[in-house]
């Protein structure tokens, strides 16, 4: 449905209103809507990477908070495409977050989004925003590849086509390390005081990563501005947590049975939702915890528990369960034998490796990822969660298969994932059909698979020749280049799913 579909009055068909400003007010009482006066705001965040799981997360954290404290609006920018801009400037910025759980469907409007930028075409007025001294948070949803960097090493990837843009042109940034960089060399310039860089993507250590790459880039475009920024520059470490799935036409057509006025980009999740965030903000921040937000000392903790769990589960499933022949999570996560093959990941391998926080019970945590997976109300599509392998992979399986082998323990499970994420990665399902695979290194990994063929003693050595994935130790080991091997000969051999339903007694 198009945001000027029909609904019909009396029998005649006639266009729907639009969410905006002028229509909030309009809406049914059961629909909740921003508490506070938006003309009131001011803006105190500048977000880059405005989609779904930004506007369905960290934004609507800060709804919660806009009454008590209206200084920290937020100016959100996309810096590929003008898509978002476009669906919600004629909103106003306003936009729905569809809460959905099997118990029923809970819509909430959002209004913390006050100015909204598309960096291709207004790169400048983003860059003098940033560099406004009222704005004291840049905070980031860019996902993995987005901070140019190497996944296994989380240093600056200084042959990255996006750096060499920046360097070449580093008044006319398009990365967002970029971006920052030319923000923060405007505010020194100017005098003022850097903005705190609050990365909410899924990496390890993801502000630490941040400040490196951002230093990084900085000192190789001037060694005074990257000290500076070594020295002044705070970038505390997060970890999120809610699934997102992405918006569907099935979605606004919902949205808009509910609202009675269309809304062109709404966001659906689930009703879970966790952010922990480290207390390092020398300008200010607003008072997350107040509305449930966790601040801590270290966030390591969470940070591995979830990357660990939840995300390595997340990637088993999607590779593994695409496979098999799986649309959503929800129906892979409620297959008995992949259930039973991810609850030993956890149980016999990802878990020996965190350090669970003392106030955790993450045997809880552990059933409750099940639940929040299964729920029926989310389509959370498996080819969504396998995009960006690549990037993701080294801090989600690989990290935990390269610490069970420093301890000499068996990594069937782990090595059984990435040999799912090879599988998939050829770009030829099952039944001989192209898969659409999404990832930066697309292209040189079918380049592989091309070369190999479908033959598990080739492809699976030579996949793990990709040090940006598997780094410089693990293609040296044989353990690890053996199990993952075998792993794969199986997928060849047997299939996905009798491979899953085999696993630990083949």
């Amino acid at each position: 449905m198009t945001p000027n579909a029909a609904h019909r009055i009396d029998g005649v068909a006639a266009p729907r209103a639009r969410l905006n400003a002028d229509t909030l007010a309009r809406l049914p009482a059961a629909v909740r809507r921003p508490a506070y006066d938006r003309a009131a705001l001011s803006t105190g965040i500048v977000h880059l990477g405005v989609g779904a799981f930004h506007r369905a997360h960290q934004a609507a954290f800060t709804d919660d908070l806009l009454a008590a404290d209206p200084r920290w609006g937020i100016a959100a920018a996309s810096l590929r495409t003008p898509d978002t801009r476009d669906a919600l400037v004629p909103q106003d910025g306003l936009y729905t977050l569809l809460v959905r759980s099997g118990a029923g469907d809970a819509p909430r409007v959002i209004g913390s989004i006050t100015r909204l930028l598309a960096a291709p075409d207004e790169r400048d007025e983003l860059l003098r925003t940033m560099s406004d001294p009222g704005v004291r948070i840049v905070s980031l949803t860019v996902t993995e590849k987005g901070y140019c960097h190497r996944p296994s090493t989380g240093e600056l990837d200084e042959d990255h086509a996006d750096i060499r843009h920046d360097l070449d042109n580093p008044h006319a940034p398009r990365s967002a390390p970029g971006v920052i960089v030319e923000a923060l060399r405007r505010r020194r310039e100017a005098g003022a005081a850097p903005f705190t860089v609050l990365t909410c993507d899924n990496l390890p250590s993801n502000g630490r990563v941040a400040k490196r790459v951002i230093a990084r880039l900085a000192a190789l475009r001037d060694p005074e501005l990257g000290a500076w920024v070594e020295g002044e520059l705070a970038a505390p470490s997060t970890m999120v947590d809610r699934i997102v799935p992405a918006t569907t036409d099935a979605d606004r057509a919902r949205v808009a049975e509910a609202l009675g006025v269309e809304d062109a980009w709404p966001v659906t999740a689930e009703p879970f939702s966790q952010w922990v965030i480290e207390d390092r903000f020398p300008t200010g921040r607003p008072a997350w915890e107040t509305v449930g937000a966790e601040i801590v000392g270290d966030v390591e903790p969470y940070e591995n528990m979830k990357l660990r769990l939840l995300n390595g589960s997340h990637s088993i499933m999607a590779y593994l369960g695409y496979l098999m022949g799986y649309e959503t999570i929800a129906e892979a996560a409620s297959d008995e034998a992949l259930a039973a093959l991810v609850g030993a990941y956890m149980d016999q391998e990802a878990t020996p490796t965190i350090a669970v926080p003392a106030e955790a019970d993450v045997e809880a945590y552990k059933r409750a990822l099940f639940e929040r997976w299964r729920n029926p109300a989310l389509r959370h599509r498996t080819w969504q969660v396998a995009m960006d392998g690549s990037q993701k992979l080294p801090q989600r399986l690989v990290a935990v298969a390269r610490e069970r082998l420093a301890v000499g323990a068996p990594i069937g499970a782990s090595a059984l994932g990435l040999a799912a994420w090879m599988r998939y990665a050829t770009g030829v399902d099952e039944q001989g059909a192209p898969i659409d695979v999404q990832d930066p290194l697309g292209p040189r990994l079918r380049a592989i698979a091309q070369d190999a063929g479908p033959v598990a003693e080739r492809l699976a050595p030579a996949m793990i020749g990709v040090r940006e994935v598997f780094g410089q130790d693990l293609p040296r080991d044989p353990r690890f280049v053996e199990a993952v091997t075998r792993a794969l000969a199986r997928l060849y051999d047997r299939g996905a799913a009798a491979t899953v339903a085999a696993y630990g007694g083949a």
